[in-house]
């Protein structure tokens, strides 16, 4: 009750003083990568409120540039709190500043993109799932979009991508292995591979924190399991489905974990929880993510702040 009560105390005074995006009555939110209206949402679960919505379009994109976000296939909350960091497959990677919903930065790294992640320093990386590869960008706010990347790196199968703040590392599945770079600064920005990691099964989906511990749930094509960073190792998760798995994300004690199952083709309008039971259902939506609303330390330290 005390770690509950701690998280969600810890949530509020997070995002205190987000001018439109107060959650104080907020206890658990989601936010989602919705392709129905082809946003990203963040949804009240209590009431099923929509309480902050982004939606790319020609008044914060440039020369139709807007096309880039069709069918959003990533959103995290970073920054303190303070931004969101969104992927779409059709091609584009925006850091949005949530209190005004201003477009800081955006890329093309195209290739259906599916996950990106914030580096230290103000650096951005992609993950391209059909272009095979990861994009490393330099966030530039006078010049918002990119026009070119920093560096390209082979990855098949690029789906997701995690930064380890403990570790100084970034991980990231792809077809059949895990693997473990580290970010460079010294004389240039730059990803090195230190390790590859040999995974079961095929097709690495999801990579996402375990909250509060140092582990990362991973789905592939048919499973869901814990790897652990300390070991490099992988735990089999039992749930009534495990195939197919786009999403998973848990969160304090008492909290469930969210996952996505696809009920049409790669989306759902659903929200469950590891056990199968509902979350959260809402019609007419075509969920292709869900994360919980919760202050990140695996990968962000504690006011972790955006500077232009």
């Amino acid at each position: 009750m005390k770690l509950y009560i701690a998280a969600i105390l810890g949530c509020f005074l997070w995002m205190k003083g987000n001018a439109q995006y107060t959650l104080q009555a907020c206890k658990q939110c989601l936010v989602i990568a919705e392709q129905a209206s082809q946003s990203i949402q963040v949804v009240d679960v209590p009431t099923k409120n929509i309480i902050w919505q982004w939606k790319a379009d020609a008044n914060n994109m440039q020369n139709g540039d807007e096309k880039l976000f069709s069918n959003p296939s990533e959103a995290k909350i970073v920054y303190n709190g303070e931004y969101l960091l969104t992927v779409a497959s059709g091609g584009g990677a925006a850091l949005i500043r949530i209190a005004d919903k201003k477009v800081m930065f955006y890329a093309q790294p195209v290739g259906n993109t599916h996950s990106a992640e914030v580096l230290p320093g103000g650096y951005i990386v992609t993950a391209s799932s059909t272009g095979n590869y990861l994009m490393l960008y330099k966030i530039d706010t006078t010049n918002v979009k990119a026009e070119k990347e920093i560096q390209k790196i082979e990855l098949p199968f690029a789906h997701n991508v995690v930064w380890d703040r403990k570790q100084q590392v970034l991980w990231s599945a792809g077809m059949h292995d895990m693997y473990v770079y580290r970010f460079e600064t010294k004389d240039s920005a730059h990803l090195v591979l230190q390790e590859k990691i040999s995974l079961p099964g095929k097709e690495g989906h999801d990579l996402f924190p375990v909250w509060g511990e140092r582990d990362l749930w991973f789905t592939n094509h048919d499973n869901i399991y814990r790897f652990s960073t300390k070991t490099k190792t992988l735990s089999p998760v039992k749930t009534p489905r495990s195939k197919g798995i786009k999403s998973v994300s848990n969160g304090p004690k008492g909290w469930p974990t969210a996952i996505i199952i696809p009920k049409e083709k790669w989306w759902t309008d659903e929200v469950l929880g590891i056990d199968g039971h509902s979350i959260i259902l809402l019609p007419s939506t075509k969920i292709y993510k869900a994360r919980w609303v919760l202050p990140n330390e695996f990968s962000y330290k504690k006011n972790d702040l955006f500077k232009l």
